[in-house]
């Protein structure tokens, strides 16, 4: 069972890491894509342009503190 919680502890630091809001964002940019995409959207644009504003949303957080 530790093995299996410092497992779920790696996944859980290596993808929210220091900025939750930032983990969060991206989360919602996919379950948008996919979304769109589901509809028959061609939205492989999303993901780029939520990228960029995400690390622009963290890195002004990051730069006021």
């Amino acid at each position: 069972m530790r093995r299996i919680a410092a497992f779920g502890r790696f996944w859980w630091d290596f993808i929210v890491g220091d900025d939750w809001l930032a983990a969060l964002g991206i989360v919602i940019a996919i379950g948008a894509t996919a979304a769109l995409a589901h509809n028959g959207t061609n939205a492989w644009w999303l993901m780029p342009i939520a990228v960029a504003a995400v690390l622009w949303v963290s890195l002004r957080r990051a730069i006021s503190h």
